[in-house]
């Protein structure tokens, strides 16, 4: 993590395994937040978000998601960089390893570049279709080309690891409510340039939200999967200054239906 630690006013997209940068007027210290970090939350209950999997390469869970179809899981564009080769899923203990699976084949939105750009969302074809029990269900979708999200509206979000900065990781899924946030609001926090087409929850003014953790999870709106966790801002999780950004899956049901459609990465 030492050489990505001094990304000022360059975009940034933080790993474990390398660092990404592209330059950017203004846009300063963009980080994606792979493995996890849910602030103030807590473990998840059992028999809930069967639809939540681990995204993991040979050092392990590197990623989110969620199942959408018995074949297809939903993530972050960026979460490719880290290379998974897998998903496990059934289980919120990622040490149970209940199931696991082999990634197909991976298909970014086709004008994804980096992070600050948006379109970050990433579907993932399974090698075989998972059957659907009391431990892996699926989540739906929203069924328009707009969220209908309201200022203030109590969403969820959800994924394993650190749950504070510089905190050890956990075993267990972890779930926090977070607050939707008025798009103008969050563009001004954020100052331009700005990437389109996302939702802003938690975060800002609050200590609420998700930290360098588990791109790829989603945003869940009355039981509805309607953003992917995107990126947020510097490495101060519990107090952020600006406002967590997820992916609006809404913009996308036309692509992700095509794919889901004709079994082909379009």
């Amino acid at each position: 993590l030492a050489s990505c630690t001094v990304c000022l006013h360059f975009l940034t997209r933080l790993s474990f395994s390398n660092c990404l940068t592209e330059p950017i007027a203004n846009l300063c210290l963009y980080f994606s937040v792979q493995g996890s970090y849910i602030i103030h939350g807590k473990k998840a209950p059992a028999n809930s978000m069967q639809y939540m999997v681990s995204l993991q390469n040979k050092w392990g869970h590197v990623c989110g998601g969620f199942m959408v179809r018995e074949d297809i899981v939903v993530t972050a564009a960026h979460c490719a960089e880290d290379e998974p080769n897998r998903v496990v899923l059934g289980t919120h203990k990622l040490s149970e390893n209940y199931m696991s699976l082999n990634i197909e084949y991976f298909c970014k939105f086709p004008t994804y570049k980096s992070v600050g750009f948006g379109a970050d969302i990433m579907l993932l074809k399974l090698s075989k279709e998972v059957p659907l029990n009391n431990r892996v269900k699926i989540i739906p979708l929203p069924t328009s080309s707009k969220a209908n999200l309201r200022d203030g509206q109590i969403c969820s979000v959800a994924g394993w690891g650190q749950n504070g900065t510089n905190f050890p990781t956990v075993d267990d899924l972890r779930v926090v409510n977070v607050s939707i946030l008025n798009p103008q609001l969050c563009r001004e926090k954020w100052g331009n340039p700005f990437p389109s087409n996302v939702i802003c929850a938690g975060g800002y003014d609050t200590d609420k939200g998700f930290c360098q953790g588990d791109s790829g999870g989603p945003l869940v709106c009355d039981g509805v999967a309607v953003g992917v966790v995107s990126f947020n801002r510097n490495f101060n999780c519990k107090y952020p200054d600006v406002p967590n950004v997820y992916t609006d899956i809404s913009k996308y049901l036309p692509w992700i239906n095509n794919v889901m459609n004709t079994k082909k990465c379009v």
